[in-house]
């Protein structure tokens, strides 16, 4: 009998190979860390060619000390979203780097597609906005950009996908251009009613059909990994995009029960059931997931910078050696320092969804320090939260559902106790940590391990969930009103 589920996941600052056991625990991890590529202002890309040799070399990193292909279940792939692939369906060679998620070089079409009055559209159909983050501006620019790209993709020669479709593709030796209800759900190409690709929106963005993959649950049959990449045939079973994977991970599957990742963005997503929530605020409407043709809608919001901006003060600044630093100096800081970063580095997410706007510091005094503005980082990440919060919190009064109570926390941030304490003093609600913060990636082992009878019922998955340490509030309200009054003043300057 099998003891793990190989579980893929593939982010924006590398990639990583898990084996996870019956029980959910993580027993093995391989890593390796990917190049951005930043070709102009603004533009981010990813060589494609390298995250698939990566997958390829951190899967076959823990097949080691006794473990083989043979060990293994199921393959779970959960990835960034909306960075989009377009490659040529006869040699498996990508035309053009991946364009990432954060890449803003659409950001003129997206504007003009609002002045046209389209956006109601794409968001009655897809619950997305019309912004550079999503796939399909992408896609469009790659076909306009990359020359004979639009004749060979109107001829079917061409495979669009995000990183999921890229990596089974190559898994399964090209027999397979497959994808997730959840990472189609990102195009602003999928309706999210009918669930499938919808031709007026096809029509709007000027994509052929023929190059779109084929749209499954998130478990399902999605093809076999050759024989002759890890030494056995191993069947893809659960996919997932990374937050949707996230949100299985911390078993949210209740109406008003809520997670956020912290990696190199935030990503917040509240489980609306079987009701599809229309946000009022600026938020995105998703599929969390889909298993056994039903699906489960969520609310989310998008914060383009979170661990990315303790890197900057690692990186750029060099204010710190290590993100573990950042606790210590945050601690250290002078609490009543008035410093505000407001991290617009590549434009401000939801709810402002601004992609002009770029980044400032403010507030800053003479005694204004190495330890301030590494707070100020900190709590610019609390503080867009409590923005994402409390329009989730609206759009489902509005909807007639309980608003989140308390916040499931989980990504590499979220070990540094300063800032777990200052979210929850931030929201004046309870921030929860699990024992097992690999959430993401758990969550696709979970859909795998659903579908091949490893793991059992949803609700056997829920059972596993444990609170590693609970973050109550502090703060007094007289001292949040005025920090978070603070911030809202300073973001409207930025976007002024």
């Amino acid at each position: 009998m099998a003891d793990y589920i190989l579980s893929i996941d593939q982010g924006t600052t590398s990639t990583r190979a898990l084996l996870f056991d019956r029980s959910g625990s993580p027993m093995r991890v391989r890593q390796r860390e990917l190049r951005q590529i930043f070709p102009r202002d603004g533009w981010v890309e990813h060589d494609a060619e390298e995250i698939w040799a990566a997958t390829l070399e951190v899967c076959r990193g823990v097949l080691t000390a006794g473990t083989t292909a043979q060990n293994i279940a199921a393959i779970g792939i959960t990835n960034q979203r909306e960075t989009t692939v377009l490659w040529d369906r006869a040699t498996g060679k990508p035309v053009h780097n991946a364009i990432v998620w954060q890449d803003r070089r659409t950001a003129a079409f997206c504007a003009k597609l609002k002045e046209e009055g389209k956006e109601a559209t794409f968001q009655t159909k897809t619950g997305l906005l019309l912004d550079p983050y999503f796939s399909g501006t992408k896609l469009r620019w790659l076909l306009d950009n990359v020359e004979g790209a639009r004749a060979k993709a109107e001829k079917g020669e061409l495979c669009f996908g995000t990183i999921d479709s890229w990596l089974i593709y190559n898994l399964s030796g090209g027999k397979r251009h497959v994808t997730d209800a959840t990472n189609a759900s990102r195009t602003l190409l999928f309706n999210i009613e009918t669930n499938e690709w919808d031709d007026e929106l096809l029509k709007l963005l000027d994509v052929p059909r023929a190059i779109l993959p084929e749209v499954l649950d998130c478990c399902a049959d999605f093809g076999t990994a050759e024989r002759d990449l890890l030494g056995a045939a191993i069947p893809v079973a659960g996919v997932a995009g990374d937050q949707q994977a996230a949100t299985v991970g911390q078993a949210c599957f209740e109406p008003g029960l809520m997670k956020s990742t912290y990696g190199t963005g935030c990503f917040a997503v509240v489980n609306t059931g079987k009701q599809r929530v229309t946000s009022r605020n600026r938020l995105l409407g998703t599929i969390a997931y889909r298993i056994g043709g039903e699906t489960t809608y969520a609310l989310e919001g998008s914060i383009f910078m979170a661990g990315a901006i303790v890197q900057w003060l690692r990186d750029e600044m060099k204010l710190i050696d290590s993100s573990e630093e950042s606790e210590a100096m945050a601690r250290d800081a002078n609490p009543h320092s008035h410093a505000v970063l407001v991290p617009a580095f590549t434009g401000l997410g939801a709810p402002y969804w601004e992609p002009d706007a770029r980044a400032a510091l403010f507030g800053m005094t003479r005694d204004t320090g190495a330890k301030e503005v590494v707070r100020a980082a900190l709590e610019s990440v609390s503080y867009q939260t409590r923005d994402l919060m409390d329009a989730m919190g609206a759009d489902m009064k509005a909807a007639g559902l309980v608003s989140p109570q308390a916040l499931r926390v989980d990504g590499g941030m979220v070990a540094n106790n300063w800032f777990a304490q200052n979210l929850a003093d931030i929201l004046a609600r309870p921030v929860e940590r699990p024992e097992i913060t690999e959430t993401t990636a758990l969550g696709a082992a979970y859909l795998a391990g659903m579908q091949t009878g490893f793991y059992g019922s949803m609700d056997d998955v829920a059972s596993h969930w444990r609170c590693e340490r609970a973050f109550e509030p502090e703060m007094a309200e007289t001292e949040r009103a005025e920090r978070y009054s603070r911030w809202q003043g300073y973001v409207k300057r930025v976007i002024g």
